[in-house]
């Protein structure tokens, strides 16, 4: 019987060559398991179990991380601070583009970068434990997004004041912001819409996410959510109006037939400028003085 030749030399491994992680890809590659295994889990999991789930030791995990403070911190510093981008700084500081198109232009692009299923289900779990992840966020979006709509509400409303905004003005911001987070929140928490789509982008070697995926969103829905806030705008001096504030007849008339409405096809708004109606108003109540 002719006998079996074990390994020969003739042979080579078609298996594939795994190169060997630096420390900076290893830890990035914790990083991004720990955000899919906290997304499905929540932030109270164990780094036991996470590392059992990675294929690593607890000891190594904890050579990396040695407390899960630690780790959520990075987490935190990954996909939520350091997923603000700067061209947003510039988009909104632009004096340039008008409010409607400037809140349109920075929400689709915000949308697609949050409303997914790791940053909504991570973002959410802190909410219900700790809220470590939540309220720096939001300290964070105070200074870099709410106090910067609030400003350019007032430009395009021309007023000039430089106070802070009011609990009523600061609803209507949160009340814009909040429905476009829902979108996310109906996606990945209620499971009810199921247009949302992401895409997701690895570095094909190791598969080691790059970032997080993309959500892929029509911008008609973002358009609706910021007719609605400045529409809320226009409601906001009808309802003064109403209440007797100044309140002649003929000038809630005047506010009642400015309308707001969308050039069809362009996805551009035609929204009647309410700086011309502010000083038209004022006008009136000089020449009746």
């Amino acid at each position: 019987m002719p006998s079996i030749r074990k390994n020969p030399s003739n042979l080579k491994s078609t298996a594939p060559i795994r190169r060997r992680l630096s420390a900076v890809e290893r830890e990035s590659q914790l990083v991004a398991g720990a955000i899919r295994f906290f997304s499905r889990n929540g932030v109270d999991a164990q780094l036991r179990d996470l590392a059992r789930e990675l294929g690593i030791t607890h000891t190594l995990m904890y050579h990396y991380f040695p407390t899960k403070q630690a780790l959520l911190e990075r987490v935190y510093e990954d996909i939520f601070e350091g997923g603000w981008r700067s061209e947003w700084d510039t988009l909104l500081d632009d004096k340039r583009i008008e409010l409607p198109e400037k809140l349109t232009r920075f929400y689709v692009s915000y949308a697609q970068a949050i409303l997914v299923s790791d940053w909504v289900r991570v973002f959410v779990y802190s909410g219900l434990s700790g809220r470590f992840i939540t309220e720096r966020y939001f300290s964070m979006l105070r200074v870099k997004l709410f106090s910067r709509i609030h400003r350019e509400t007032q430009r395009y409303l021309g007023c000039r004041t430089r106070k802070p905004p009011t609990e009523r003005e600061m609803e209507r911001i949160l009340g814009l912001h909040g429905s476009v987070f829902y979108m996310g929140m109906r996606r990945w928490i209620y499971g009810l819409d199921s247009n949302l789509e992401v895409t997701e982008n690895v570095e094909a070697d190791q598969k080691i996410p790059t970032s997080l995926p993309t959500a892929e969103i029509d911008p008609i829905h973002i358009e609706d959510k910021v007719i609605a806030y400045v529409a809320s705008l226009q409601f906001r001096d009808l309802a003064l109006e109403g209440r007797g504030r100044n309140g002649s007849k003929e000038k809630k008339d005047n506010y009642s037939s400015s309308l707001i409405s969308i050039s069809a096809g362009t996805g551009k708004y035609a929204l009647k400028d309410l700086r011309n109606k502010k000083r038209h108003s004022e006008n009136h109540t000089v020449a009746h003085t």
